[in-house]
């Protein structure tokens, strides 16, 4: 069974099964435009277009392109100038939520806070030497 939802396009009613996010109209009339697009896109020429020029082309907007990369729909292999933007930085990607360099920089920030806490707890389990100083002579 379904759910009313609120057509984020045309700001309809329609019933969401979880297949569609978008009334049948709206669905019906994005079909056609990823027709056109998919039609622009097979011509040889076209097919390292950048999102501006098939924007540009097709009168399609940028986030259903994106909408399409994300579902698969439309192939960067095959397209390699299509992507969608990375959650966090806005640059595009063509896997995942975030970009190469995000997740890299994420990576990275996770191995620091773990390392941190590793030392924590050692600190905590008095397991590293602590070695004071006489501040005034320099000495141990």
């Amino acid at each position: 069974m379904g759910e009313l939802k609120d057509c984020p396009t045309c700001g309809g009613f329609f019933n969401y099964t979880g297949i569609r996010d978008v009334c049948g109209k709206c669905a019906t009339n994005e079909e056609k435009l990823y027709e056109d697009v998919y039609k622009f896109l097979r011509r040889r020429e076209n097919r390292a277009a950048t999102i501006e020029r098939i924007v540009e082309v097709t009168g399609v907007t940028e986030d259903l392109l994106h909408k399409w990369v994300r579902k698969g729909r439309l192939q960067p292999a095959l397209f390699p100038n299509l992507g969608y933007p990375c959650d966090k930085c806005g640059k595009l990607t063509i896997k995942g939520k975030l970009c190469e360099s995000c997740t890299t920089e994420l990576h990275n920030e996770i191995r620091t806070f773990d390392a941190a806490v590793e030392f924590r707890e050692a600190v905590d389990k008095n397991e590293v030497a602590t070695y004071h100083t006489d501040r005034k002579s320099g000495r141990s």
